[in-house]
């Protein structure tokens, strides 16, 4: 068996539904074997900064939701077959997907890469390139 725990990154977009359908196929492939490895799905949201009581309380309410039907639509694309663990959390991606991982035991991250363009880039760093940095368990970032 190559991997026992499969974390993948999932945000909705098609890079991550890439990097979903790798994940699968790499547990497909090993099914056979002993112990098949366990597949777990993280989606990280991020409650906005907001002023105002109200608006704060309809602001989280509308971005779990939408992290939620996230979640979903990853639902939608696993085989009946696969046995899945979904988590959601909530904070900085970056971080709580290394967080996740680590104690967790996970041993590979899948997850998608993403154009944010140099200059973005530069100032905000993406996503993937601070886990691959970080991360001290194998990152596997599919284009």
């Amino acid at each position: 068996m190559l991997f026992s725990k499969i974390l993948v990154a999932y945000d909705g977009s098609n890079l991550s539904k890439k990097a979903l359908e790798k994940a699968v196929r790499l547990v497909q492939e090993q099914t056979g074997d002993q112990q098949a490895p366990e597949l777990e799905i993280i989606h990280v949201f991020h409650y906005p900064t907001v002023i105002g009581d109200a608006y704060a309380v309809n602001a989280k309410e509308a971005y779990l939701e939408g992290a939620q039907l996230t979640l979903k639509g990853a639902k939608a694309l696993i085989p009946d077959s696969l046995k899945v663990k979904y988590v959601l959390q909530n904070g900085d991606p970056a971080h709580e997907v290394l967080n996740y991982a680590k104690q967790n035991q996970v041993d590979l991250i899948i997850m998608g890469s993403r154009g944010l363009g140099a200059i973005r880039e530069l100032f905000l760093g993406s996503v993937s390139h601070n886990i691959v940095q970080q991360s001290n368990i194998p990152v596997m970032v599919v284009k």
